[in-house]
């Protein structure tokens, strides 16, 4: 039972983050926002919307590297460090996909491709050890914490509820990667940060369309 239980949790998680069924534990960031707060035209909605669902395509993954990694983690502080950000994923998830809901738009149809593609990549960095593990997690944050200073910079100025969303995500991903430098992490290889950027911009060129 012991063996099928995470088992279980991983097919129950997938369940629900492709049903997209996720409750933020923190309140919504663009909740004290009017409704004049919005992209005021047809393309800056369309553009909103094909930027949000890349950013709730990234919540997916996020939650299926954290929990691969947390199933292989050899001791209980890195399970509980994987888990706590994962709650955090958790509320990202569910901020991205009320904004889409707000938009019109819809997420993406490859959702389950992105969670089992990535639930795999994190289960290779788990085993790989924990200070690369860390060390993945400092990677990918850092780099999801780019991409969403460049959407800040593209979002339309009057879409403000999305700017929020952004705003307090690349906040979180930056606590992200700094708990994981402090508690460890080992830089990765130029080649595996190359790779990582290459399949990121796969993932969100596609992203924004499918």
């Amino acid at each position: 039972m012991q063996r099928i239980d995470p088992l279980i949790n991983v097919l129950d998680l997938a369940l629900r983050t492709l049903a997209g069924v996720a409750h933020a534990g923190r309140p919504y960031p663009g909740a004290g926002l009017t409704d004049d707060a919005a992209p005021h035209t047809a393309a800056d909605r369309q553009l909103s919307g094909a930027l949000m669902r890349v950013n709730h395509v990234g919540e997916v993954c996020a939650q299926a590297l954290y929990q691969a990694q947390g199933l292989t983690a050899r001791t209980p502080e890195l399970r509980q460090q994987m888990a706590q950000a994962a709650r955090e994923e958790t509320d990202h998830m569910a901020w991205t996909k009320r904004r889409l809901d707000e938009l019109g738009a819809r997420p993406s149809l490859l959702n389950p491709l992105w969670f089992v593609g990535s639930f795999g990549i994190g289960l290779l960095a788990g085993r790989l050890g924990e200070a690369i593990s860390l060390g993945f997690v400092v990677e990918t944050e850092r780099q999801v914490e780019a991409h969403l200073a460049d959407h800040m910079q593209r979002l339309p100025a009057s879409d403000l509820r999305s700017r929020a969303v952004v705003a307090q995500m690349k906040a979180d991903e930056a606590h992200h990667a700094d708990v994981a430098q402090a508690a460890g992490a080992q830089a990765l290889p130029a080649p595996a940060r190359w790779l990582m950027r290459a399949a990121a911009k796969v993932m969100t060129t596609t992203a924004q369309r499918i």
